[in-house]
């Protein structure tokens, strides 16, 4: 054969080749096989890089690469057997301790006796895993306990308190423009009656779920007395007794029933009303206040929708002052959740603010009330000395200070310092004081401190300080 020299590798299998390329045992080698894949030879012969065998690493019974399908002889299985089982081997099988895992409680071994008195406590939930397995397994045995079992478990579901009412305070107000949207009421309750008619619902669905223990939790009622901080403690029901002493104010104002009845009192204000009713009850007041405080409520709701908007000027007298219906409506909403939060704290209960629109209209009757205030503390001569103070004509510009609310229900307001009856003015503004609306609404409920409530301040002390102190002397039991 002519050409060049040829060389092969050797493989176990194939046949020797000579020098001069000729075949070995297996034959005649097929001549103008090119490929170089896998380690075949070229054209010349030469092997080419790679396994001489295929991918599969088996040749057939003649030498050749094969496809893989038909296992080299002596070699082992491509697809492996079954592994057999461990039950099948003849050997023990592991204990569950070695393979890491905890065997199930043994239920205890228990008469009858002790079982049967589990039973209250396995239809409250209240046994342990091995009691409640034990009374489980003897319910299957003995039918007087199964029956027993039942009826216990149908008291339980009646011993359930109903759901609280205390949902998102937005959702009430949004349910209702929702409803109002579709179908507008034939007589609506007026804007300024909307945020004590909230607050009520509200602090109404908070009392909802309270038992003996939550009616009789101590309350102590803050509020400041010539710039002193004072404080009387009560109850939880004795906080509704005084919010429903003081509505009473507006509820004579309208027409309606007084809840104070025949009780006699010092005084027309309201603390003097609330410690008639309080002296006047036999017992300390208890869950039965809510029914009438809840019914006053409804009441004057339902009275101010009927009278109209026009009614909202009519003087409400709280015996040092007075106040038109529709400030003392906010008047009575501010209170209402002043006390609530108080409640809510004393019996550890979240209590979010008002509505931003609600609260903004307590935010802006206290800051309107701000500069007669002013002019009580002047008179007392708790205010500071009026050496800057320039005496204006009635609804003249005078000195001013800018009292900016942050957060929501916020804004600012320009409060007059030295005439009540003085137009607020930027161009005489001297002061500037920045607060949180939560913070000033508790300042004016006498929750906080006057030194501790700006949260920035600027211009003149003095004026700083009359106000803040003036915005605490509106609190009141």
């Amino acid at each position: 054969m002519n050409g060049p020299e040829r060389f092969e590798a050797h493989d176990g299998d194939d046949g020797d080749v000579g020098e001069n390329g000729h075949e070995g045992e297996h034959g005649p080698e097929e001549k103008g096989n090119t490929r170089d894949e896998g380690g075949l030879r070229d054209e010349y012969g030469l092997q080419s890089e790679g396994d001489p065998r295929d991918e599969d690493g088996l040749r057939d019974e003649g030498g050749e690469t094969g496809r893989g399908d038909t296992p080299a002889p002596g070699g082992p299985p491509r697809i492996p057997m079954p592994r057999a089982s461990v039950e099948d081997s003849g050997l023990p099988l592991p204990a569950p301790a070695d393979l890491g895992v905890t065997p199930p409680p043994v239920p205890p071994v228990l008469e009858h006796p002790v079982l049967k008195a589990l039973l209250g406590a396995w239809a409250l939930a209240a046994c342990s895993a091995e009691e409640a397995t034990a009374v489980e397994e003897h319910l299957g045995d003995c039918g007087s306990c199964a029956d027993e079992a039942r009826r216990l478990r149908e008291a339980v579901g009646l011993l359930q308190r109903p759901e609280s009412l205390d949902l998102d305070p937005g959702l009430r107000t949004r349910v209702l423009d929702t409803c109002l949207e579709r179908r507008p009421p034939r007589i609506p309750v007026p804007d300024w009656a909307a945020a004590y008619d909230a607050e009520t619902a509200r602090l109404d669905a908070l009392l909802q779920d309270f038992g003996d223990a939550e009616w009789h939790a101590p309350v102590r009622l803050r509020w400041f007395r010539a710039d002193a901080a004072t404080s009387r403690r009560t109850t939880v029901a004795g906080v509704i007794a005084h919010l429903l002493s003081v509505d009473g104010l507006v509820a004579v104002a309208l027409g309606l029933d007084d809840p104070l009845g025949d009780v006699p009192s010092r005084k027309p204000t309201p603390a003097a009303r609330t410690e008639a009713l309080w002296r006047a009850s036999h017992f300390p007041p208890t869950r039965f206040v809510r029914a009438p405080w809840r019914e006053q409520s409804h009441g004057l709701v339902r009275t101010v929708s009927f009278t109209g908007g026009g009614a909202g000027k009519m003087p409400v007298p709280y015996g040092d002052f007075e106040l038109p219906l529709h400030d003392a409506m906010l008047d009575r909403a501010f209170e209402c959740w002043v006390h609530a939060e108080d409640i809510a704290d004393a019996v550890d209960y979240p209590y979010d603010p008002p509505s931003p629109r609600h609260l903004h209209r307590m935010i802006d009757l206290a800051a309107r009330m701000l500069p007669t205030a002013l002019a009580h503390r002047r008179r007392a001569g708790l205010a500071s000395p009026a050496h800057h103070r320039h005496l204006v004509a009635a609804g003249e510009p005078g000195r001013s200070l800018r009292l900016e609310i942050e957060g929501s229900g916020g804004g600012e307001w320009l409060i007059p310092l030295d005439s009540p009856a003085a137009k607020g003015s930027a161009e005489h503004e001297v002061a500037h004081v920045a607060l949180d609306g939560v913070e000033f609404c508790r300042l004016a409920a006498g929750h906080v401190p006057p030194q501790e409530a700006a949260a920035g301040q600027v211009g003149d002390r003095d004026a700083i300080r009359d106000v803040l102190f003036a915005a605490a002397s509106l609190s009141r039991m």
